[in-house]
């Protein structure tokens, strides 16, 4: 258990010291250090508890209970103040009765809690620890050259460093808390400081656009809120002993007892994963600091959304519920992946994608076969890694030109060729074989035709990972995009930037290699213990992927080769040659300028278009379910 108390406790405690340093060195070199030694935790947690399974730990510091209420309490009247201060009177509403809900929860009904399981680990918490404590600390690193840049660029925006890397230490220590907590007061807590951390962030330049998208992310998870509220209020009704609070205890009581307290989660998580109806807190969340954009969509906030979901998934599998919930992520898959394709906002594309793929998280979730729940997991993993990786050479090639349109990438690899190369590897690594995102989603479709109404999903994959082609192939063909008017730009970036992009670059490879032991140690186990059966690659297919993989990689980092006396020839325009400065002789004998650009289609796939289609579907799909479980209750 010290493993865990040191994660949680120690990444709170480096914020607070954060918080109070203002000399820029020192800041430096304790996150760096705490940075260190929170990676180097994680993997000697994982090391240590490899094979143990599921293992309950019980706090015998009943302190720690009255500190939490208290500290719930101080957070609600922030934010109640900030939003009577900024007249968003939604947000007070919310609070309002969020903060009612939570006193009659620790005023009444939890008077008789007897003593429960507050901690625990198994395989897979022990698979998010790592992606919390690896990708998470990387980006912490990458942050203190990112934000010395920023701030260099944005004179107009207050130096509040202190309280970035404060709120970003603090999310980790939420996230930490969340992963282990087996009791539901206990993920209740960490589920809400989550909120606040992001709140803060995502408003950090404290402009009226940051602090309204803020508030939005604020609102909407304010609801999901509620409803984590109201199902620890059905579970402490139903039996005020507060036994079936550990999770791994409702988890056994039985799918009839469970189902209510599970679609509640289940709506709580969609709210804090960003599904439609909901995503649009999370696009404008693009605001922010880059590494807060990685941090939400890798690491941190959205996958604690998926998170809980998939635990429960077992619940919803063969109900009407989790048919419901599962649609809900299944068109927001389909209709993210298509308003990706009218982006040419790297960003933007960046988070509509990451809106889709946890859409198909939870499509697999809401079915909840042993399959879907192996393949969401894969998907969780590779996704993280590959989307942080994205986010942060965005923001790198952002601050060296100037921009973050995909059209201005034109002729990134011979502008910065080693940035290129890693954000090819993001890219090959979200939609391209043999990457983990390929994969989990051939499994994900080969577990959907066996399942019950499982063709509709498979029909929805299919449309929607064949879209996906089209904009990551629009992205990487402007990467790699023939432009003689560019010079290589890239020796100024600073060592951490650097050194950050590598590790994530390699990490996405080697993950890709080792993927089979990480599913037959961690995931197999889990996906075994809850169903009675697991899921498993061939050894066949897991050969092609190794010699795929490696023939994939010579490519690019061939590029990354010292050459000499290589040969330049003119580009080619419908069989004429172009010129050195882009022209060339077109039709009845005039010149003409090469210009090259790519389809966005905005009439079909139109943000505007698709987000409101999607929106009302997914409040339809979400009243359907409610409707469900009230006939249920009743």
């Amino acid at each position: 258990m010290i493993e865990l108390a040191f994660l949680i406790l120690f990444p709170a405690i480096v914020a607070f010291l954060l918080l109070a340093l203002k000399n820029g060195q020192v800041q430096n070199a304790v996150v760096k250090i705490a940075a260190g030694l929170i990676g180097l935790a994680t993997i000697i947690l994982l090391i240590t508890y490899f094979s143990s399974g599921l293992v309950l730990f019980t706090v015998p510091f009943d302190a720690a209970a009255e500190i939490m209420s208290v500290i719930s309490l101080l957070i609600a009247g922030f934010i109640l103040y900030l939003g009577i201060k900024q007249r968003k009177y939604l947000a007070v509403i919310l609070i309002t009765i969020q903060t009612l809900m939570f006193i009659g929860i620790e005023g009444w009904l939890a008077k008789d809690v007897q003593q429960v399981y507050n901690l625990f680990i198994d395989q897979f918490s022990l698979i998010m620890a790592a992606i919390v404590g690896i990708i998470g600390t990387l980006i912490c690193v990458y942050a203190l050259a990112y934000m010395e840049t920023y701030h260099t660029q944005h004179p107009e925006i207050q130096d509040r460093r202190n309280i970035f890397f404060f709120m970003v230490f603090v999310f980790l220590a939420a996230m930490f808390g969340l992963i282990f907590s087996n009791n539901l007061l206990w993920v209740y807590f960490f589920w809400e400081i989550t909120t606040l951390a992001s709140f803060i962030l995502i408003g950090y330049a404290k402009t009226s656009e940051s602090t309204n998208n803020a508030f939005l992310a604020l609102e909407m998870n304010l609801l999901g809120g509620i409803a984590f509220a109201g199902a620890i209020i059905y579970l402490l009704i139903a039996d005020p002993t507060g036994s079936l609070l550990g999770i791994e205890q409702l988890l056994s009581s039985g799918q009839a007892f469970a189902l209510v307290p599970a679609v509640l989660l289940s709506f709580a998580g969609i709210t804090k994963a960003a599904l439609m109806p909901f995503s649009s807190w999370l696009v404008g969340a693009m605001v922010a600091p880059t590494p807060v954009s990685a941090l939400l969509h890798s690491s941190t906030m959205v996958k604690a959304g998926v998170y809980i979901i998939v635990r429960f998934a077992p619940v919803l599998s063969g109900t009407t519920e989790g048919l419901i919930i599962g649609l809900v992520g299944g068109f927001t898959f389909l209709l993210g992946s298509a308003i990706a394709i009218s982006q040419s906002n790297a960003k933007k594309v960046l988070a509509y994608s990451t809106i889709a793929n946890l859409g198909l998280i939870v499509a697999c979730a809401g079915v909840g076969t042993y399959k879907l729940v192996w393949a969401a997991i894969l998907l969780i993993i590779f996704h993280a890694i590959a989307k942080s990786l994205l986010f942060l050479c965005v923001g790198t090639v952002e601050h060296q030109i100037g921009s973050r349109n995909i059209e201005d990438m034109s002729g990134l690899i011979v502008r910065m060729p080693k940035v290129a190369v890693m954000m090819l590897v993001g890219i090959a690594g979200m939609f391209l074989a043999p990457f983990g995102m390929l994969i989990s989603k051939w499994v994900a479709i080969e577990a959907f035709i066996e399942a019950q109404f499982g063709l509709i999903f498979v029909a929805i994959l299919a449309f929607g990972g064949s879209i996906t082609v089209f904009f990551w192939s629009k992205w990487m063909g402007k990467i790699i995009s023939v432009d003689p008017h560019v010079s290589r730009e890239e020796d100024s970036l600073k060592s951490e930037k650097k050194g950050v992009l590598y590790i994530l670059a390699g990490l996405t490879d080697l993950i890709c290699l080792i993927f089979p032991l990480i599913s037959s140690s961690l995931i197999e186990p889990f996906v075994l213990s809850v169903y009675g059966q697991t899921a498993r690659l061939s050894q066949d297919n897991i050969i092609i992927m190794a010699m795929m993989l490696f023939l994939l990689m010579i490519m690019p980092f061939s590029m990354l080769l010292p050459r000499n006396g290589a040969r330049k020839v003119p580009p080619y325009m419908g069989g004429r040659p172009a010129s050195s400065d882009m022209k060339f002789l077109g039709s009845m004998g005039v010149t003409r300028d090469v210009t090259l650009s790519n389809y966005y289609l905005n009439d079909l796939f139109g943000e505007n278009r698709l987000l409101m289609a999607g929106t009302a579907l997914g409040f339809g799909l979400i009243l359907l379910a409610m409707i469900v479980l009230v006939g249920m209750i009743l």
